[in-house]
């Protein structure tokens, strides 16, 4: 069993297990693992710590509880082991903002979260630790033609407008055309969720219409990271894994207008696997890349 599998089965055993006394041994001999080694591997994979995560499905089944009008919030907080009500209050109010019991005295509700999926992606081991598998690497210069546009990342539709916009470019190829495909996203100021898209392929196309450009990628030095599966879902994963390299591999962003690259295998399959490039300043001991 691979480190995907065995996160998405102890989702599942936690789950299951919710009303139990839950620890970190006790859910790392569920899969016959050092404590050690779990703890890393459950942070690297899911970006918060196990007993944290814990807390939050706990916090998640209360819900529904809560709409048990039988239940007494302390009866709640015996099954789902928060020792008394009042650890139990605290705790809800930090994650929702809201007291439980004004989820019965009040006009409202909060929906269940479901079981997160696991990005699927490559770990290793560095400085004790353990992080999103990378490499570094210099991008070389190319020449992308596809056409441009922008996202918010924090609207639902963010997802929607890339497919949609890349399907425009593909209707607009000879079909013949196969290879990689790149997704560059920049120009994102601080504090702002707003990029700059291009969406491109490396070949030299021609399309007279609005929005389609042809651009120049600069040579980058680069965090490469491998993932599977659909990269628009994985947002704040990636976010996290970035922020972990920092800081275990003690390497630094660079100041870049290019703030991340998606490369995917195939043009015609959004799905397929691919990589993300991210732009690091090239460090003394860097410098045979």
């Amino acid at each position: 069993m691979d480190h995907y599998e065995v996160i998405e089965d102890a989702l599942i055993y936690i789950e299951n297990n919710i009303q139990q006394p839950l620890s970190l041994v006790s859910v790392a001999d569920t899969f016959n693992m050092s404590k050690y080694y779990f703890h890393r591997l459950f942070s690297a994979m899911m970006g918060c710590s196990l007993n944290n995560y814990i807390l939050s499905r706990r916090l998640n089944a209360s819900l529904k509880l809560i709409q048990n009008d039988h239940l007494s919030l302390t009866d709640i907080a015996y099954q789902l082991n928060f020792g008394t009500q009042s650890s139990f209050t605290r705790a809800f109010k930090r994650q929702y903002g809201i007291a439980p019991r004004s989820l019965r005295v009040k006009d409202q509700s909060i929906s269940q979260v479901p079981i997160p999926s696991v990005v699927k992606r490559s770990v290793k081991n560095i400085n004790g630790d353990i992080v999103t598998d990378f490499t570094l690497t210099e991008l070389e210069t190319i020449r992308v033609s596809g056409i441009a546009f922008e996202v918010d990342l924090a609207t639902d539709d963010y997802k929607t407008k890339i497919r949609s916009h890349s399907k425009m470019l593909l209707d607009s190829i000879d079909q013949t055309i196969n290879g990689s495909c790149y997704i560059i996203y920049s120009d994102c100021q601080p504090n702002s969720t707003r990029f700059k898209v291009l969406f491109g392929i490396p070949h030299d196309i021609q399309i007279d219409k609005p929005y389609y450009f042809t651009v120049d990628i600069p040579q980058l030095f680069c965090a490469k990271f491998k993932y599977f599966g659909d990269l628009l879902d994985i947002g704040d994963v990636f976010i996290t894994d970035f922020a972990r390299f920092l800081k275990i591999s003690k390497q630094e962003a660079e100041n870049s207008h290019i703030e991340l690259i998606q490369v995917f295998d195939n043009i015609h399959n959004l799905d397929s696997a691919y990589h993300i490039y991210t732009p690091i300043k090239k460090l003394p001991i860097d410098s045979d890349f």
